[in-house]
């Protein structure tokens, strides 16, 4: 399934998964931009970047991190939650929406009982393993292969927030 219909289907599983998650443990963040008026900018342009997608003045979701329960079964999903989503507009980045959102992930989590977080990242997205071990996460001895046409190598990464 492709074009409208595919994105049809997207968007219903989005809202059923934002109003009526799977559990009350399962939450979904969002980083919120509110873009500016760039008329004042001749070097932006009118209306800057995000000119042709937001209203002047209006709010822009730039992010999102979602987490769950882990699912792992090498993990207690009582105590280990499972950082399912981390991500930032590309170009919005550099702008704490990801510090943030990593953040408010971790107190819900705090509040909710958990201990210790995991997630999955490419093994070969430099980026993202080198903000998560910026801030404290580590790789355990967990990997998985997904055949995207290619193996494509993914490694776990874990930290403790007791």
């Amino acid at each position: 399934m492709t074009g409208a219909a595919a994105e049809k289907m997207w968007l219903r599983q989005w809202d059923e998964a934002i109003v009526a998650p799977p559990t009350a443990m399962h939450r979904v963040l969002v980083a919120v931009e509110t873009i500016l008026d760039t008329e004042g900018f001749p070097a932006l342009g009118k209306g800057g970047s995000a000119a042709l997608t937001t209203p002047r003045g209006g709010e822009r979701v730039v992010g999102l991190a979602s987490h769950a329960p882990a699912e792992d079964p090498d993990l207690d999903p009582s105590v280990v939650a499972e950082m399912l989503t981390l991500l930032v507009d590309p170009d919005f980045v550099r702008r704490g929406h990801g510090s943030r959102l990593l953040n408010a992930t971790v107190d819900h989590l705090r509040e909710d009982g958990f201990r210790q977080i995991v997630t999955w990242a490419f093994a070969d997205n430099y980026a993202v393993l080198g903000f998560l071990e910026s801030a404290g996460w580590g790789e355990d001895t967990a990997e998985r292969v997904l055949d995207m046409g290619r193996p494509i190598r993914m490694v776990r990464l874990t930290t403790d927030i007791s």
